[in-house]
């Protein structure tokens, strides 16, 4: 489901689906990946990743490919390349619709 029939990203969402773009990765490395990626502005808890995870694996835009004791890897699916890529064309919308209107 893209963002058209879901709705839009959050913020958080948004760079957990971009953390998949060039490698699986377990929870402790997106974390780390959304922390460098936006200077610290979007901040991970546990609660909000494994929340956001979760929702992710229900909706098949993620899965699981690996499971190694408490560590878990992830991979983007189709359907999660194709949400984003929406959410991509949505934001650049909202830009150009901004910059249209002066700003």
């Amino acid at each position: 489901m893209g963002a058209k029939e879901r709705g839009a990203l959050t913020e958080p969402m948004f760079y957990v689906l971009m953390s998949f773009l060039r490698r699986d990765m377990c929870g402790t490395e997106i974390t780390e990946f959304v922390q460098d990626k936006t200077g610290g502005r979007v901040s991970l808890g546990p609660g909000t990743l494994y929340t956001i995870l979760g929702k992710f694996q229900d909706e098949k835009m993620i899965e699981e490919v690996e499971v190694s004791g408490r560590r878990r890897t992830y991979r983007i699916t189709g359907k999660g390349r194709a949400a984003l890529t929406d959410e991509v064309e949505r934001l650049r919308a909202c830009l150009t619709h901004a910059e249209e209107e002066g700003l």
